[in-house]
């Protein structure tokens, strides 16, 4: 029996994992999610409606669990992709943008040619947490003179308050943790 896709609850398919990646941090797991085709589905056709209104010509998934997300709500959207990877993992020109976690420090890359002047892009990424991954995703799309219409997330821890750093766009998170 499956249940209603009207009711099913995301947060039901989260674990929490302590202590990982270090101690203190208490990690939100969505394997569970990701293993049920179900609230996969659930969550991927949330995400996608919540954003069709915006008319998005471009899809920029956050790697690697924004990918994830990212290309089914891309082909229901009849829109592109464009990948957010770790340095060295794209073979063509990039921009780059370095940020801070919650727990460290990283570098995000986009193609120079992943978008341009007119195209409408909705950054997607399963977690929104202090919101240094996702500005720097958003300062990536803006360097190649695309418009950021929105940020989605499958989860969004809000005690860390990341969307704060996010202002001025439409932010939709399908799960609300604290905050």
């Amino acid at each position: 029996m499956t249940a209603d896709p009207e009711t099913l609850r995301l947060e039901d398919y989260l674990r929490d994992v302590p202590d990982f990646p270090k101690p203190g941090i208490v990690f939100k797991d969505i394997t569970p999610l990701l293993a049920s085709p179900e609230a996969f589905r659930v969550a991927v056709e949330r995400l996608t409606e919540a954003v069709r209104h915006l008319r998005p010509t471009h899809i920029a998934a956050i790697e690697s669990r924004g990918f994830l997300f990212g290309a089914p709500m891309a082909e229901r959207l009849n829109a592109s992709i464009i990948p957010l990877r770790k340095p060295g993992k794209l073979p063509w020109k990039t921009y780059k943008e370095s940020y801070d976690l919650e727990y460290g420090s990283n570098t995000l890359e986009v193609h120079m040619d992943g978008a341009g002047p007119g195209d409408r892009v909705v950054l997607v990424d399963d977690l929104l947490a202090t919101g240094g991954t996702a500005c720097a995703s958003v300062n990536l799309v803006r360097r190649l003179g695309a418009e950021v219409v929105a940020s989605v997330f499958a989860v969004e821890l809000g005690f860390l308050h990341g969307r704060d750093l996010l202002h001025g766009m439409e932010i939709i998170s399908l799960v609300h943790v604290g905050g």
